[in-house]
């Protein structure tokens, strides 16, 4: 009987097959996607130079804006430019490493990015129900080490996806029907039993949307109950109008990550693979795109710093004329 290695069964590399089905599609829906990256790649680094040179938002609420900012480039940065190769140029092929790497970046910082909103709401929580005692709860110290202790814990938790996937014997081809290497897609293409991989993968997704979504939730409540109880209606509506760009960053983000969750577990086959594709890129490319767009619009103080900015630029220009 013939007996083979586990590296024989270990493929060299893997083919990225884009979006099955709208192969022909493929080459227009690469110009939104790209249009899409430009201005998250745009947006993000223009809110980190913002938050580095100006003064005015060297506070928390702005420190945890940069870490999602940062988190929303490494997040779209790890997929995008690897999918529009594929639209573009046919360029399909992944080495089964660099595989591991993409698939380690997309989880991590997909995690980072959810707690990151949690830290976020619980940045509004402390804001509206403790104002006097901001300052001094959310140090620059206590800023620093929960945003390291978020980014520990997505890496803690995803890294042993990497070495569940990779020992992992691969004998059903290498072509994976993505535009990424997504845990479960490649470990679909595994001969051997993938059962621990799906439960502790079910087991991640609890542990941190489980957990960041329940501290999302107990901080609105309490901020909502606080906001209730004060007596000026313009107290109210100021108090209310700091949370709109968060609430936004969380429809955002969780929206499409709820759609794809649910839809594989029960929409059957009711739904085309190629929604589900289209659908799992919006999840990494929509939140970068937007969060600066709806954090621009909605927060004064950038919005005030970017019309100084620009103002001091037409200044410039005309007394250089």
């Amino acid at each position: 009987m013939l007996i083979l290695n586990k590296t024989d069964l270990t493929p060299a590399s893997f083919i990225l097959n884009g979006i099955p089905g709208l192969e022909d599609m493929q080459i227009w829906i690469s110009f939104p996607f790209c249009s899409m990256y430009v201005v998250a790649v745009v947006g993000n680094c223009g809110l980190l130079y913002l938050i580095r040179y100006e003064d005015s938002l060297h506070r928390s609420m702005y420190y945890f804006l940069a870490m999602l900012s940062l988190t929303d480039l490494v997040m779209c940065s790890s997929t995008i430019p690897k999918a529009l190769c594929i639209f573009w140029f046919h360029l399909k092929e992944i080495g089964f490493d660099e595989c591991l790497v993409q698939m380690f970046f997309i989880h991590t910082f997909t995690g980072m990015e959810s707690g990151v909103l949690m830290l976020m709401a619980l940045d509004r929580y402390v804001a509206i129900c403790y104002p006097l005692r901001y300052s001094v709860i959310l140090t620059n110290d206590v800023i620093g080490k929960v945003g390291l202790a978020t980014f520990l814990r997505g890496v803690l938790l995803i890294t042993p996806f990497t070495f569940l996937t990779k020992r992992l014997p691969y004998c059903r081809g290498n072509v994976i029907p993505h535009t990424y290497c997504d845990h479960m897609s490649v470990a679909k293409l595994s001969c051997g039993n993938v059962k621990v991989n799906a439960i502790y993968g079910l087991m991640v997704a609890l542990l941190i949307g489980g957990f960041d979504i329940l501290c999302i939730t107990v901080s609105y409540t309490m901020i909502l109950r606080a906001v209730v109880s004060l007596s000026s209606a313009d107290a109210r509506q100021k108090a209310f109008s700091t949370c709109t760009a968060h609430i936004c960053a969380i429809v955002f983000s969780y929206s499409p990550a709820f759609f794809s969750f649910f839809s594989h577990r029960f929409g059957g086959h009711t739904i085309p693979p190629s929604c589900h594709i289209i659908v799992a890129n919006i999840y990494l490319l929509l939140p970068p795109t937007m969060n600066p767009v709806v954090y621009g619009v909605k927060t004064k103080q950038i919005r005030d710093c970017v019309m100084r900015i620009l103002s001091g630029s037409k200044d410039t220009k005309s007394h250089n004329i």
